[in-house]
């Protein structure tokens, strides 16, 4: 079929077809109450996508088939042309296997199909070359709806970029896991480390109305099922009990200095684990929200002088030596120097102190 359509008749339609998917899926939002918040955008932009894709696909594939005449006028252009949309055609159904199975590899809860999507050496080889994150991902799940909020500035220097390559500050990554779940039928990825035995430590906001929930350490293999100890939206911060029973602890400091250079670990926009620079700012006080989105709060806040993306949430900052300093929670909103937000350590210990028997979540964030 790639063979009798040709090149330039396929690739003006893939053309807009790309073309009508990016505009459908930024304009369907729009029809939404809460716009692209809304718990249902995904599906509505997949639509519109689609929608306005196929009717520009249409219209272009008309010209494409006037400009074939006009152009192919002899057996040779004619076999070159058709050899080209052989190749393409080749190339989509590849690139279509690519998002099933990157679909399939980032949905929680469906284990048995992510362990035959990883079987397969077709795929296996595809995610290698193109690991199944960034936009096509965040299109399709709601990766960690990471808050952006105003607190205390992180009036620090600026991070030292070789705490990124310290052999302590990596070894802390064996103790960082990535959390997925489902919530209000949308994926949902975040971040977490383990501060005791048996007990991960996340934000309330990346497990919020999960009943799913499953954690995957660096090492990869198999995803084990968590269940909820402490969930507190004020301070959004959560716990989880796993059974990995290989995985250290990362020691806690009680109360870490302002200044204090400093890595954050986490799984930014679903990919691998990944260490970012950052220092350490001061822990004040602050009028906030919770994990809702609900205020004003008051609550303790530690201020982060870094790079803190979707997927950090959950994930700790740590210090040279691989010890928590604090635990991730937001961006900052409307900053001229990239900053976040974390919980402090005597947050997190005092809901380690906490988690004792299965909480409920309560409902999912927007």
């Amino acid at each position: 079929m790639g063979y009798q359509q040709g090149l330039i008749v396929g690739a003006l339609t893939l053309a807009g077809f790309a073309a009508g998917a990016f505009i459908g899926g930024r304009l369907a939002p729009v029809l939404l109450e809460d716009g692209s918040r809304s718990p249902y955008a995904p599906l509505v932009a997949l639509a519109g996508a689609l929608l306005i894709g196929g009717m520009i696909a249409v219209v272009l594939e008309s010209v494409g088939q006037e400009a074939r005449g006009r152009l192919v006028r002899d057996q040779a252009s004619a076999v070159v042309d058709g050899a080209g949309g052989a190749v393409l055609l080749a190339a989509l159904a590849l690139g279509l296997v690519w998002v099933a199975g990157a679909v399939a590899l980032h949905t929680p809860g469906e284990r048995d199909l992510r362990r035959t999507v990883q079987r397969s050496a077709i795929l296996r080889a595809l995610n290698d070359i193109l690991p199944p994150s960034g936009p096509l991902i965040n299109t399709l799940n709601r990766i960690d709806p990471t808050p952006r909020i105003r607190g205390p500035a992180a009036n620090v220097p600026a991070p030292d970029a070789a705490i990124a390559r310290d052999p302590d500050v990596d070894a802390a990554g064996a103790s960082v896991v990535k959390v997925l779940g489902t919530a209000c039928g949308l994926g949902v990825v975040g971040s977490g480390w383990m501060a005791a035995p048996g007990l991960v430590v996340t934000n309330a906001h990346v497990i919020a109305g999960q009943s799913d929930t499953t954690v995957t350490p660096r090492a990869g293999g198999p995803e084990v099922g968590a269940t909820p100890v402490h969930y507190e939206p004020r301070n959004d911060i959560a716990v989880l009990r796993v059974s990995l029973p290989g995985m250290r602890p990362l020691s806690i400091v009680p109360d870490p200095a302002s200044g204090t250079s400093a890595a954050v670990l986490g799984y930014p926009n679903n990919g691998p684990l990944t260490i970012s620079p950052a220092r350490l700012g001061t822990t004040e006080r602050a009028v906030s929200q919770d994990s809702y989105g609900r205020g004003p709060v008051q609550r303790r806040i530690t201020a982060v002088r870094g790079r803190v993306r979707s997927g950090n949430s959950g994930g700790p900052v740590v210090d040279g030596a691989g010890r928590a300093l604090a635990t991730v929670f937001a961006a900052a909103l409307r900053r001229k120097r990239p900053q976040g937000f974390a919980v402090p350590n005597s947050v997190v210990r005092r809901a380690l102190g906490r988690s004792r028997r299965p909480v409920d979540t309560g409902p999912c964030t927007r």
